[in-house]
């Protein structure tokens, strides 16, 4: 049977080239938001299937600046972007692409990477809704930061014209050579260095030192610190021992038999991020070869992707943690090795290293000058996720070679931007008149 010619890199690119008659580049700069659109009740939603005495540390969190709640409304702006016109163009979606979502962590061999580290909300969906959550993220990041309004902008069409480019660069890449493509920037931008520097300290020596105690038999056990880090009872550490073994089936044949080399001795429940807070989060403490061979893995429960009602079947996923996982191995050049998937209960966790060489931004630091150079890299890394994902050339063709593309990301960045500050107000006025409960973890109220 004859097969029908591939198309040219040319033919893909006048694709993407026509869909500006129907999306125009300029549109991407709209934003209005709809008459139904509610703030709180979106907040509430995202709480559902969460663990309720948790809550109110994730709202104390969210209430600390815009882009604190920024971080923990993906839902919300999820169901902002799914209002907009698109090209139809699908990529597998970070989700949650913002600034403190990209970060160092250890290759299999050793190496540090800076990378997209955070695929919680991945799924396969518009290329558009990762860049502009990434982008007003900048704006976000570098308000908190003290930079300028036209600072700020700047550095969301730096990021932009980055993305364009790359795309376009990318384009022209053989498929083998783009899926061994590491950004390597970490010369070149301070800010990278810094974050990878952090990230060399971060050892499971350290990470032993910091989360466990001697104890008499003379086996490290976890701290008890609530409701941050704290023990389980026998009968969850027994379900968590248990569900290693399944998963031990969703890493290769290598990895099998280096856990294989490691045995579980204590499992807490730990309480990470800001997004994340509600879920069930439990780390595991493993030796090899005696107290100076530790180990530590991260079962993460994962609730379905804010983006999934709106994209159908793609939208479907029987397992979460599967999809974060493969997500993630999709998107990134190098992956943990120790990535897969548990059931614990019926709910389903990501299983991966814990604190392994992970270090990510402080937005404190993205001032000036470096918040520029941060975008470009950023820029740079989630154009080669959606390269590898998606139709390269064609998402190439769209973008296309002006500053016309730049100038509407960053006008909708800067919009999106005022609209979180907005929201974050009604969002503190909440609290203040108690619909909200927002407590942080020593039980004081967030100032």
């Amino acid at each position: 049977m004859s097969k029908l010619p591939i198309p040219s890199i040319a033919e893909q690119r006048a694709v993407g080239k026509s869909l500006r008659d129907r999306f125009p580049r300029a549109d991407l700069a709209l934003w209005k938001p709809a008459r139904s659109r509610d703030v709180l009740a979106t907040i509430k939603e995202a709480t559902a299937g969460r663990l309720p005495d948790l809550l109110p540390i994730k709202m104390a969190r969210m209430s600390q600046s815009p882009f604190a709640f920024f971080r923990g409304a993906a839902l919300l702006m999820a169901k902002d972007l799914a209002k907009q016109p698109v090209t139809g163009l699908h990529v597998q979606l970070c989700g949650d692409a913002h600034v403190r979502n990209l970060g160092a962590y250890a290759a299999p061999d050793g190496h540090l990477v800076f990378d997209l580290n955070d695929f919680d909300e991945t799924i396969p969906g518009p290329w558009e809704w990762d860049l502009k959550r990434l982008a007003a993220s900048i704006v976000l990041a570098g308000r908190e930061a003290g930079d300028t309004g036209a600072d700020c902008v700047a550095a969301a069409q730096e990021l932009a014209r980055c993305y364009r480019e790359s795309v376009g660069q990318f384009s022209e890449m053989k498929a083998l050579d783009l899926a061994r493509f590491e950004v390597q920037r970490q010369s070149e931008n301070e800010i990278v260095r810094e974050v990878l520097q952090k990230a060399e300290r971060v050892t499971p020596a350290r990470t032993l030192t910091k989360l466990t105690v001697s104890t008499k038999n003379g086996w490290p056990r976890f701290h008890n610190q609530p409701p941050l880090l704290r023990h389980v009872s026998d009968k969850i550490k027994a379900h968590v021992f248990e569900a290693l073994r399944p998963y031990r089936e969703t890493v290769t044949a290598g990895r099998q038999l280096i856990l294989d080399a490691y045995h579980p001795v204590d499992v807490a429940f730990k309480i990470v991020g800001t997004g994340s807070i509600g879920t069930r989060d439990y780390i595991v403490l493993l030796f090899g070869r005696g107290v100076g061979d530790p180990m530590f893995l991260q079962l993460k429960e994962e609730m379905p992707s804010c983006y999934a009602r709106w994209l159908g079947r793609a939208g479907r996923f029987k397992h979460q943690g599967r999809r974060v996982a493969q997500g993630q191995q999709r998107m990134q050049t190098v992956v943990d090795p120790f990535l897969g998937w548990a059931t614990i209960e019926g709910r389903p966790y990501l299983v991966r290293q814990l604190a392994d060489h992970k270090a990510s931004v402080n937005p404190a630091e993205l001032k000036g000058d470096i918040l520029c150079e941060y975008a470009v890299v950023c820029g740079q890394i989630l154009a080669k996720a959606h390269a590898r994902t998606g139709n390269a050339p064609a998402l190439s063709g769209y973008c296309g070679a002006s500053a016309k593309f730049d100038k509407a990301i960053g006008k909708f960045a800067l919009t999106y931007a005022d609209q979180t500050a907005t929201d974050h107000e009604v969002f503190l006025r909440a609290i203040k008149a108690g619909k909200i409960k927002a407590a942080l973890q020593n039980g004081s109220q967030p100032a």
